[in-house]
């Protein structure tokens, strides 16, 4: 298992457009993925999912940890960190 933790700077955070658009993301990856809030004692949730991604309510500010288990682990969660860093594909 790799982790690594950022935090969502993008106005509308994981929703609807951009969240989608981070579910389609992980869905690349062989490896399971998974996202959680750290300000949230919730267990993880499947990051393929656009339904458990959503029900987060990740919002500008809130700082995620991505994990992923798998072949390509390592580069699933590099690569959805830097997305996420980048703004998701938001002008900022």
């Amino acid at each position: 298992m790799y982790k690594k933790t950022t935090t969502v700077i993008n106005k509308t955070g994981l929703h609807a457009r951009p969240g989608s658009d981070f579910v389609h993301a992980a869905g690349e990856f062989a490896s399971k993925v998974t996202i959680r809030r750290m300000d949230e004692e919730d267990d993880p949730v499947n990051a393929k999912s656009i339904a458990f991604v959503l029900s987060l309510g990740v919002g500008k500010g809130v700082q995620v940890e991505i994990a992923a288990d798998g072949p390509d682990e390592k580069q699933a969660v590099d690569s959805l960190i830097d997305f996420i860093e980048s703004g998701l594909g938001e002008k900022q």
